[in-house]
């Protein structure tokens, strides 16, 4: 396996179910079948711009897992090392419509899936070192502690190697058996990368500040070349360990129709344009706009924009602002 890739990334691929009418998931009758996972949005969403992305994870000998094995296939990521573990069950979710732009109560089913048991048995250095990046987020680590070796393996990896590394922290404290133990990893983690992504809620927990300029400055202190805070409605702010200092306005949505997914959709507009070359402050501007696209439609993935959508889009901007 001695194909190069863009991107490589790990993590848990769930079957969700969205409630097609609002309510609570208790009394809601109908739901469509989608793909979740904060990593495979991400992937998704790499792969839509034109990336060569691989994916490693574990799926069940059952129709979730072939599921996902078709999304996979259907959006052109390379599952090379996507094996199937037919002692445990493919993960899935639930998730609820709202209407009023809050938060979807969403209720998962994965403890004891099939992705809860990756490993470092998983890795395949001939896979992971053909790629030139390695985005990590703080969900797969926290599904179990092996999984948790496993990122570590990842990232020392792709660092030993000279490749670069992204890190969203992507809290899921109930994952974890104590914030303690959630913000010491996730910390670890973040020192092997060189773009780290929080969000200023993340920051308080991670790094003590809702300040992002503190935030930033406790992620470049640990070895980061760029740090993006992500700050909601008010857009985002950067900082790199060259001095560059920042605040990137915004995208204006309209109506906001699902708040799931919006993270990963910025990670996938920050990552991407910083794998061409593009300056960081072009690459927050970027994340805000595919943050901003992922938020208008139901599900985690399904804003996400091909190549062809977004060079339309930024075409567009660009007229405008001139």
């Amino acid at each position: 396996m001695t194909d190069t890739l863009d991107v490589i990334t790990y993590g848990e691929a769930m079957a969700m179910f969205v409630a097609t009418e609002p309510g609570p998931l208790a009394q809601v009758g109908h739901f469509t079948k989608r793909a979740a996972g904060a990593e495979l949005n991400v992937a998704t969403g790499l792969a839509r711009l034109g990336f060569k992305v691989g994916w490693m994870s574990r799926v069940g000998a059952d129709s979730f897992g072939q599921f996902l094995r078709d999304v996979l296939a259907q959006e052109g990521i390379d599952a090379r090392c996507v094996s199937t573990d037919a002692r445990y069950p493919t993960g899935f979710q639930l998730k609820s419509k709202n209407d009023d732009g809050s938060d979807p109560a969403v209720e998962y089913f994965r403890r004891g899936s099939a992705a809860s048991k990756l490993s470092t048995d998983d890795y395949q250095a001939g896979y992971v070192l053909g790629a030139r990046h390695l985005h990590l987020s703080g969900v797969a680590p926290a599904i179990s502690p092996s999984s948790r070796e496993l990122a570590f393996k990842l990232a020392q990896a792709m660092r030993d190697a000279g490749r670069t590394i992204s890190f969203d922290p992507n809290l899921r404290p109930t994952l974890w058996g104590s914030e303690a133990e959630m913000v010491a990893t996730l910390n670890e983690l973040a020192s092997f990368a060189d773009w780290v992504l929080p969000g200023v809620g993340e920051g308080r927990v991670l790094a003590g500040s809702d300040d992002p300029e503190v935030i930033a400055n406790f992620y470049l202190a640990r070895g980061a070349r760029g740090v993006v805070v992500k700050l909601g409605a008010e857009g985002a702010w950067y900082a790199t360990a060259a001095g560059e200092r920042g605040r990137v306005a915004a995208q204006r949505v309209e109506r906001v129709v699902d708040t799931v997914g919006a993270g990963d959709g910025f990670a996938v507009g920050v990552v991407s344009a910083l794998l061409e070359g593009r300056a960081l402050p072009e690459a927050v501007a970027r994340g805000n706009r595919i943050g901003a696209l992922a938020v208008q439609v139901i599900g985690d993935s399904e804003g996400l924009p091909t190549r062809a959508q977004l060079d339309a889009l930024e075409g567009a901007q660009a007229r405008t602002a001139a």
